[in-house]
């Protein structure tokens, strides 16, 4: 230090306070300071009553009678081991934490477990007295007197549910009414149809609609698929482009297609297809793009599981995980591949070349590469538990 310099000047420079860096955050909410306490206390569910204990009350401890009844068809050991299982489960987690699922192929019933449920009970087999040799369908006449009988009967004005009533205890054979009712058989029962938004049942068979060609049969046998499952794939051409091929003769042009297609369920391929006629190279393709369909891992049904790279020739790109709601944000073609397997929030950066050819399949080429983290804990020799169910009580 100048011994000409003020000596204020010096003390200003010993006293003066660096002014911290504000750091740059891209989220949308102010950046809470570290120590920062909310301005109300946290309110609990309990203390404003909004959790009930009708559950927990419900949950009581067998009775001497129950026991009684439980011992007729189980073992000391077995009603040993239910109480053990009864006892290690908390009412408190139970109500607070169970969830009770709402698909079609859930259970119709939560503990009792007399009920004989036909998609996952064995079925209890009738006795073989209900079995007829002579049991037959009735015939239109037969079926005709039956509905007179009906409206001889039936008051003047018949509701719907006499209606209702009448084609449930109609009988379609004649013979041993048990043996139509219920019947000695050893095949498993039907699984019910449900109505689906996004399947159909149709009368008829496949052949009505008249895509029945070689073609398509061919499809059909390579990949296993009926012609509504084909039907249903999203399919989408990307790349189409005129390629010429000189030969001694002239020039031959043709065109070149690059499709994708997908399932929207997990299942994406693409296929490349060149013809000298549109309409061929373009089946080409998409029947290519059906063919080289395959599995790609999904978080959570939405996204992929970390960031993942791909490269094909000078295109170098990075597929990046993204939260919920955060949509597909990415070039055209990435889109449409996303869109085919069924992600819905994903995020791409394509450095170097973008030559769409060799975009998709860097695409396609990082979907498959991503590594989930089963595989990951298997080859380190640990064993993954997902701890979401615990925390938001399988509300995931």
């Amino acid at each position: 230090m100048s011994l000409s310099r003020p000596a204020h000047r010096a003390w200003a420079t010993i006293t003066r306070h660096k002014r911290p860096h504000a750091n740059r955050h891209f989220h949308c909410l102010h950046q809470l300071q570290a120590g920062h306490k909310p301005k109300h206390p946290s309110i609990k569910a309990s203390d404003l009553g909004l959790i009930k204990n009708e559950a927990i009350q419900k949950l009581q401890p067998y009775s001497a009678e129950q026991k009684k009844q439980l011992a007729a068809k189980y073992t000391p050991e077995q009603i040993a081991a239910i109480e053990a299982g009864e006892s290690a489960i908390s009412p408190e987690d139970l109500y607070e934490q169970g969830t009770a699922r709402t698909d079609t192929m859930a259970l119709q019933y939560l503990d009792d477990f007399a009920t004989v449920h036909p998609l996952v009970d064995k079925q209890i087999k009738a006795p073989e007295s209900n079995y007829d040799p002579n049991l037959r369908f009735k015939e239109d006449d037969e079926i005709a007197e039956d509905l007179g009988k009906f409206i001889e009967n039936a008051p003047e004005e018949a509701t719907e549910l006499d209606w209702t009533k009448f084609d449930e205890e109609q009988r379609l054979t004649v013979g041993l009414e048990a043996a139509e009712r219920d019947d000695p058989s050893s095949l498993a029962p039907t699984i019910p149809k449900f109505m689906h938004a996004g399947i159909h049942y149709q009368a008829g068979g496949d052949d009505d609609d008249g895509d029945n060609n070689e073609h398509t049969q061919r499809l059909m046998r390579q990949t296993g698929l009926d012609k509504r499952a084909i039907r249903r794939i999203r399919v989408k051409n990307l790349v189409t482009h005129r390629v010429v091929n000189q030969t001694r003769l002239g020039k031959v042009s043709s065109i070149y297609y690059l499709t994708v297609a997908g399932n929207g369920n997990g299942l994406v391929g693409i296929g490349e297809g060149k013809a000298i006629e549109f309409e061929d190279g373009r089946r080409q393709a998409s029947n290519g793009a059906i063919r080289n369909m395959r599995p790609i891992p999904r978080y959570e049904e939405r996204t992929i599981f970390g960031d993942v790279h791909g490269k094909v020739g000078a295109t170098e790109l990075v597929l990046m995980t993204r939260p919920p709601g955060f949509g597909i944000r990415c070039q055209q073609y990435i889109q449409e591949i996303c869109r085919c397997a069924g992600i819905s929030d994903l995020a791409a950066r394509v450095t170097r070349s973008r030559n769409p050819m060799n975009t998709i399949k860097a695409t396609i080429q990082a979907l498959h590469s991503q590594r989930i983290p089963e595989d990951i804990a298997r080859a380190r020799g640990k064993k993954l538990v997902d701890v979401r169910k615990v925390y938001y009580g399988g509300n995931v």
